[in-house]
């Protein structure tokens, strides 16, 4: 029973493919399927062997927080390109995520002007300089993003489809504005560059953090990643979910198998 078994695990490997990361024990893939499905990756996966070939890659960009790089970014960006060529689905074969955040005052850089980098930024909400609240978080997402595209060692940054993770893990406001007029910072700034830009959420956080944004804002009809499934049929299912924001559409959905988040193109 035991030689049979390690004959079968042998025989999927070799199927499969597998790229090493690290030295730590390889992370078992789910099931095969007919279906392609994605894998998404950030610094928990520093040092794990990860199976090649997934249909598409989505890297992320940050430690955990707004204001860090993944140690592992430059690795698992050269395990992106193990992804199928030319690309399997309608989602781009290697896209980003990048955490975000809204720590305010808390945080160990906070804006003071409506100027970033050198360049003068047009605020919807008005003089950060003037402490207002919601044009400083404005600021504060600009700023994040321009960091992740400029800063971490992201090549062409241009090129990319970058997600914002919305998550409650991280550090927000309880002005659920303030924190909209953050991510509508961040999707400007990667606008600016021409890079598309998506939301990565469940539907209970996103009411958390956000709640309803307006229909004008830069954040209604943006593509929607939902989290949250436990299995490929899950993740199926939640496509037929509402988007994130006004006007906008489920395409990507993410369940977990074998510790490793993949992630279901919806049609």
């Amino acid at each position: 029973m035991a030689t049979s078994i390690l004959k079968l695990i042998l025989t999927v490997a070799t199927m499969l493919g597998l790229v090493l990361l690290g030295s730590a024990p390889a992370t078992a893939a789910p099931a095969r399927s007919s279906d392609l499905v994605g894998i998404d990756v950030s610094w928990p996966q520093c040092g794990k062997t990860l199976p090649t070939k997934p249909a598409f890659a989505i890297v992320g960009v940050n430690n955990g927080l707004a204001n860090t790089t993944n140690p592992c970014l430059g690795a698992e960006l050269a395990w992106a390109g193990t992804a199928l060529s030319p690309a399997a689905t309608s989602q781009p074969r290697i896209a980003l995520y990048v955490n975000t955040a809204n720590p305010g005052l808390q945080g160990s850089w906070w804006p003071s002007s409506n100027t970033y980098q050198g360049t003068a930024v047009a605020n919807p909400y008005g003089d950060c300089a003037a402490a207002d609240f919601k044009a400083c978080s404005y600021m504060y997402g600009y700023a994040k993003a321009y960091d992740d595209a400029m800063l971490r060692g992201v090549s062409n940054p241009a090129s990319y489809f970058w997600w914002l993770d919305v998550e409650t893990g991280n550090t927000w406001q309880a002005d659920k504005a303030a924190n909209t007029a953050d991510l509508e910072g961040m999707t400007a700034y990667f606008k600016s560059i021409g890079a598309g830009v998506g939301i990565y959420s469940t539907g209970s956080q996103w009411s958390q953090i956000a709640g309803s944004v307006p229909s004008n804002s830069p954040l209604a009809g943006l593509p929607s990643w939902l989290a949250g499934a436990r299995s490929l049929a899950g993740a199926k299912s939640a496509c037929t979910l509402p988007g994130l924001t006004p006007g906008s559409r489920v395409s990507l959905t993410q369940y977990v198998s074998g510790g490793l988040d993949y992630d279901y193109p919806c049609k």
